[in-house]
């Protein structure tokens, strides 16, 4: 590979919004001098300077795809190495557990992904919490190692992000939130630990202010 060449590879494993997130990296990429590969070759994945982990669907399909692709093991060196973005079920991978299907993550952020128990809830105007909770909610930035973490750099505090999830992640160390959203109750919607930023929410799908976390995320230096 050129040694000059500036790569983020988007892990194809057969489970991510792969065409949404592929684009919007690139828009995001325009004149930057990076190159969006969206790749299921593990060796690729290790080549790129960054990764792009997106996850859609059921936790137990996603993990064992990622398994029966080659891809689990390039991933976690990656996450060991390397800036690493996860994306809604790509987030909740990268914690211990979850209780969708009793599957184990990829144990690189101490938690656990449990289930919205909402029933019985109402919201503020009366109406019950739908679950799966889908739609556009506000996103509250949390101090990240004593300061708002650099990937939110220009977006402003409690920005809409859109969301489609039944489960959420709670991470075991507080420090590891690196945003929460209120629908509930507070929970994580973004996590991060030194070179790993991940979202509950989907960039791709929200607008400017979702470009500009991918956006950052490739001028990101941990």
């Amino acid at each position: 590979m050129n040694t000059e060449a500036k790569i983020v590879a988007v892990v194809d494993y057969g489970m991510g919004n792969l065409r949404s997130v592929s684009q919007a990296v690139q828009a995001a990429a325009q004149d930057s001098g990076w190159t969006v590969q969206v790749t299921s070759n593990p060796e690729q994945v290790r080549a790129a300077q960054r990764v792009v982990l997106p996850g859609q669907g059921a936790m137990p399909d996603c993990m064992r795809e990622l398994a029966q692709s080659g891809l689990r093991d390039s991933v976690l060196e990656a996450a060991a190495s390397k800036p690493l973005f996860g994306v809604c079920v790509g987030m909740q991978m990268l914690l211990d557990h979850s209780a969708e299907g009793d599957t184990p993550g990829l144990a690189l952020i101490p938690g656990e992904v449990v289930k919205f128990d909402l029933q019985g809830c109402n919201q503020a105007d009366g109406s019950r919490y739908k679950v799966p909770q889908m739609g556009w909610n506000q996103v509250r930035q949390v101090c990240h190692g004593g300061t708002v973490h650099p990937v939110w750099a220009g977006v402003p505090d409690n920005s809409y992000f859109y969301f489609v999830h039944s489960f959420y992640a709670r991470p075991q160390n507080p420090e590891h939130c690196a945003g929460e959203t209120d629908y509930g109750g507070w929970f994580a919607a973004a996590i991060a630990r030194d070179n790993i930023f991940a979202t509950q929410f989907h960039p791709e799908k929200s607008a400017d202010q979702g470009l500009r976390l991918y956006r950052n995320f490739l001028h990101w230096n941990p």
